[in-house]
C-alpha cells in the first residue's frame, strides 16, 4: 500500500480512532453501557457511521443576471403596496366576519315541532358560530401575516 494511502485512511478513517464499548442489563431489566468492561457484560462493536464532505459551494457564474439598487427598490415598493393592498382587503373582510358573528350570534336556531311550539336547535347554532368564529380567525391570521411580511422589508 502506497504511504499516501495510508496515510488518508488513518486521517479520514474514524474506525481506527474508537474505544471498545461494554453493555450489561441487570436483573431488573436496566441497560448500562461502559467504555471499562463490566461484570457480566459483553463487548459490543459498533460500525463506523458514514461520513462525507459536504459539497463545496459553487460561485454565481460571471453571466448571472445582477439587478441594481434602483430596480430592486422598484421591485420592494411594488411588493410593499400588494401587500398594502392585501392588509387592507383582509381588515374590511374582518370587519364584515365579525360583524356575520355578532348578528349570528343575536340568531339562535329555531324549529317549530309537530306540538306547534318553538324549539333551539343548539347543534345547529353551535355550528353555525363556530364556522362564522373560524372565519374571523382565518383573516386575523391573515392580517398577521401580512403585518409580518411588510415588517420585513426593507
Amino acid at each position: 500500500m502506497k504511504p499516501g494511502y495510508l496515510l488518508a485512511m488513518m486521517i479520514f478513517c474514524p474506525a481506527l480512532a474508537h474505544a471498545e464499548i461494554y453493555k450489561a442489563v441487570d436483573a431488573d431489566g436496566h441497560v448500562t453501557y461502559s467504555s471499562t468492561p463490566l461484570k457480566g457484560g459483553k463487548k459490543i462493536i459498533l460500525e463506523p457511521l458514514p461520513t462525507m464532505v459536504p459539497p463545496a459551494r459553487a460561485a454565481s457564474p460571471e453571466d448571472f443576471p445582477k439587478v441594481d439598487g434602483a430596480t430592486q427598490k422598484g421591485r420592494d415598493d411594488t411588493r410593499r403596496k400588494i401587500l398594502q393592498d392585501e392588509l387592507m382587503t383582509e381588515e374590511k373582510l374582518l370587519d364584515e366576519a365579525r360583524q356575520k358573528l355578532k348578528e349570528g350570534e343575536a340568531a339562535p336556531e329555531v324549529y317549530r315541532g309537530q306540538d306547534g311550539r318553538t324549539y333551539r336547535n343548539v347543534a345547529k347554532y353551535e355550528e353555525k358560530i363556530k364556522t362564522l368564529n373560524d372565519r374571523v380567525e382565518m383573516h386575523q391570521k391573515n392580517i398577521e401575516a401580512l403585518n409580518t411580511e411588510l415588517s420585513k422589508l426593507k
